[in-house]
């Protein structure tokens, strides 16, 4: 019978300028009898396997996530989300490192948020240019004077990691808008804990069932004054939305309402919600709609998923917007070159984890040296998602390198571009059997007002075909669960769960004290009422959903480096 990893080594992973990839599981690719301390023990229970066991495996976590709907819109075919059975494993020391990393930084564009729509003490003090908050398409001068009731602004965010060909954590990018996945990373958990109970059978893996409830709490927190008993709704765009599942999942989870701009309206600076019962004051909105679909009268005029007046009565203070409108400047790809300066300028601290390298192409140094190399390095328009716009330097044909040095001579603040980087490598089962694949991670850090909480695990991402850096659903990605290690002097003694149920519910159900919610199964969505007053004609429908689609927030739309982008 053939062992489940022969054939791994003779895997031939695109490597760009003499770089190899940083395997996570082994030290040395060509020699799979023994893995590093973090994955022994998943080596040595997959290695008890066939590869046809093990794909079986695989089919049935497809098979589950389908019956479930936990899928995505693919060329206009509903799949499942592609969960590879492999998970990849954090030691407890490492997590504590990316847990203080991603916490030190959500703190400091706090800082940077509060102070750019407020006295701008960073443009003053020469740690930021204005032209470049001012030419920022993010920057939205509306959200300026708003205030928060407990100072949060970041109520949730994703910020992605890669490790290098030096096992090294580095930032890719910040995701502080309407960041999404973390809706797979629970279902990830949950479906693993019921198909493959025997590889947590000798770990101890931390939970991630807490998440809804901390995200709830943080909501909670961030009121406005003087409400002690807050309503809490979750805003999506409507079915059409690639991230409408996440927009349900949490909602149930945290026992509130979903709920479209259609069920809201504004009325004496008040945020109303349309229930059977009559008008419900709504005291904070978990918005997953954009910022410029959020409020026609102070955005694009013609929208239709959000609701007239949610601005003025944030403004007045009676209703909490969470996330922020105006983050998205913290997710400016040029902004983020200078997050280290922030942790400096605001916190008095060294960065714990580093950026990727990048140049600022409008300083005419570094765009002169780019031009130089164009054929060596990765190129990302500032704004881009889902991979638009970027360009891998040493794939593109002249004619794309030409066409894209036009541009950044006509715009080069419209542009970054970084060294092409060789992502970690984690055994994933493909076509061929279990090969090395490229992945990144999204950790996601939920800030309440009195500490920040980061998920211990979040949302991997794998790009599937071979030397592929690329790692979002609809270009043939795929994603892994999770697991954190708990610190080996906090388990002994723990007994592991009996059976599979007991599994599944300490792995994927929260047990916060006292938290606010309803049991897994139960519905939220029991009193609000949708009155239909959407666009009849046929114009109108076309464009309400056009407007649906247009508000991607998907981690299906991620392309990893060089270039990884949300």
């Amino acid at each position: 019978m053939a062992q489940i990893f022969d054939g791994y080594g003779s895997s031939k992973q695109k490597q760009r300028a003499g770089n190899s990839a940083w395997d996570e599981m082994f030290g040395d690719i060509t020699n799979t009898s023994s893995a590093r301390q973090s994955y022994a023990e998943i080596h040595a229970a997959l290695s008890q396997m066939s590869q046809d066991e093990l794909r079986g495996r695989t089919e049935a976590l497809a098979t589950s996530y389908l019956a479930q709907g936990v899928t995505f819109d693919f060329a206009g075919e509903e799949r499942p989300f592609p969960i590879d059975a492999v998970p990849r494993v954090i030691e407890a020391d490492d997590w504590s490192r990316v847990e203080a990393g991603v916490s030190q930084r959500v703190r400091a564009l706090e800082a940077f948020l509060a102070d750019v729509y407020g006295p701008q003490k960073c443009i003053a003090d020469g740690v930021i240019p204005a032209k470049l908050v001012a030419t920022s398409s993010h920057f939205h001068r509306q959200a300026a004077g708003i205030p928060m009731s407990n100072g949060v602004r970041i109520h949730v965010s994703g910020i992605d990691l890669i490790r290098d060909e030096r096992g090294d954590w580095r930032v890719l990018e910040d995701n502080v808008r309407v960041p999404s996945g973390v809706s797979y990373v629970i279902s990830n958990r949950r479906v693993m804990a019921q198909t493959l109970p025997e590889l947590f059978s000798s770990l101890s893996v931390r939970p991630v069932g807490d998440y809804p409830y901390r995200l709830l709490e943080a909501l909670r927190a961030s009121a406005p004054d003087g409400v002690d008993d807050p309503t809490v709704v979750v805003l999506t765009p409507g079915v059409f939305n690639s991230a409408y599942f996440e927009h349900t999942l949490l909602a149930r989870l945290m026992g509130v309402e979903l709920v479209e701009g259609r069920d809201l309206f504004c009325s004496n600076g008040r945020v109303w919600m349309r229930t059977t019962a009559g008008p419900t004051r709504v005291d904070v909105i978990y918005r997953r709609v954009d910022d410029e679909f959020l409020d026609p009268l102070s955005f694009t005029p013609d929208s239709v998923l959000g609701s007239p007046g949610l601005m003025m009565a944030a403004r007045l203070g009676h209703v909490t917007i969470a996330n922020a409108v105006g983050n998205g400047i913290a997710d400016d790809k040029l902004v983020y070159t200078y997050v280290p300066d922030f942790i400096r300028y605001y916190l008095g601290e060294q960065p714990i984890l580093p950026n990727v390298d990048t140049w600022r192409l409008e300083e005419p140094q570094a765009l002169a040296e780019v031009l130089d190399r164009l054929d060596e390095v990765v190129v990302k328009p500032v704004d881009g998602s889902g991979g638009k716009g970027l360009v891998v330097g040493p794939d593109a044909s002249a004619t794309e390198l030409e066409q894209l040095r036009k541009k950044l001579k006509k715009d080069p603040r419209g542009w970054i571009a970084q060294p092409v980087v060789q992502l970690s490598t984690i055994p994933t089962l493909v076509e061929e059997g279990v090969r090395p694949r490229h992945a990144d991670l999204r950790p996601f850090a939920v800030n309440s007002g009195d500490g920040i909480y980061v998920l211990p695990g979040g949302l991997t991402r794998v790009a599937l075909p071979e030397g592929q850096l690329v790692v979002n659903s609809s270009q043939g990605g795929g994603s892994k669960d999770t697991w954190v290690l708990e610190p080996r002097n906090a388990i002994l003694g723990r007994r592991s769960p009996s059976d599979v149920s007991q599994l599944v519910a300490s792995q994927a159900t929260s047990d916060v004290d006292g938290a606010r919610g309803p049991m897994e199964g139960s519905s939220a969505i029991g009193h609000a009422i949708t009155v239909d007053h959407s666009p009849t004609d046929e114009d109108a429908s076309a464009r309400f959903r056009q407007q649906q689609e247009q508000q991607q927030q998907s981690i299906h739309e991620s392309v990893t480096p060089g270039g990884a982008e949300c």
